[in-house]
């Protein structure tokens, strides 16, 4: 019987030079870059910025006067924030292609078996991303600033810098968008056996209390904002050790998964 060290390695021989991966790396990021001024282009045209600004000024639009609109203290305020969003409404679009790149990148030093799952796994990454953002958008501005108008007297006229403010949610953005990939990080820790499925499982009591402390950390002090984080972080661990079992076993190589049948 043949055992796996008898076998041919598949990436024998596709070792390259240090200049060619430099080239390679090189001719990766040009291409993630040109996608990402491509949205940028097609988003200034169609919706624009204005259109964009507007969009995501809707959470707290609906806790102001009728009357009253966001000012801008900053003298470059009206330039700079546009053009801010503009960029990260550009990143958001262009997400999996730039994490196509990065994954192109890596790939010829993979697996057939591990690339089989390189790319589900960019797509799932991607789109718990977009999850996260759409639930800070959706849900989580408008319950917070509900929260927080709600301490403002009569007599204070609430009219946030837009600086100040594309500025909050952009950091909510990116904390909810990496908070959302925790079953990501979960499925790898097992599939490379960094930490064993039961290590997690017996972890489980400590995280919840690393996902409310990253919560206090990373959003603003008001109780919605860091429960809206807390509860989905621990929900998405559990989903995390749940696909974690069942993606260990499929991204087997097939040696492995030879070795671990049952001999006659």
């Amino acid at each position: 019987m043949s055992t796996p060290s008898d076998k041919t390695d598949e990436l024998a021989g596709t070792e390259q030079s240090f200049v060619a991966h430099l080239m390679e790396l090189r001719d990766r990021v040009v291409r993630a870059f040109a996608g990402l001024v491509l949205a940028m282009i097609i988003l200034a045209v169609w919706p624009g910025p204005a259109a964009l600004i507007d969009w995501i000024a809707v959470p707290i639009r609906a806790h102001m006067p009728a009357d009253a609109r966001l000012i801008a203290v900053g003298v470059f305020s009206p330039f700079f924030v546009p053009i801010k969003v503009l960029m990260l409404t550009a990143f958001l679009a262009t997400l999996p292609w730039i994490m196509y790149q990065a994954w192109a990148f890596v790939a010829p030093g993979l697996y057939s078996h591990e690339r089989r799952f390189a790319v589900p796994l960019i797509l799932l990454g991607s789109a718990l991303a977009y999850v996260g953002i759409a639930f800070v958008q959706l849900l989580v501005l408008d319950k917070m600033f509900g929260f927080i108008q709600a301490f403002a007297p009569p007599s204070v006229a609430a009219t946030p810098d837009i600086a100040s403010y594309v500025e909050a949610i952009l950091s909510l953005y990116l904390a909810f968008g990496l908070a959302f990939q925790v079953p990501i990080v979960v499925m790898l820790l097992v599939r490379f056996n960094l930490v064993p499925l039961e290590k997690l499982k017996a972890f489980r009591g400590y995280f919840v209390v690393l996902a409310f402390v990253v919560a206090a950390l990373v959003t603003p002090p008001d109780v919605i904002s860091q429960l809206s984080l807390a509860i989905p972080m621990i929900f998405l661990y559990e989903v995390g050790m749940w696909l974690a079992k069942w993606f260990a076993k499929a991204s087997r190589a097939p040696e492995e998964s030879t070795e671990s049948e049952p001999q006659d």
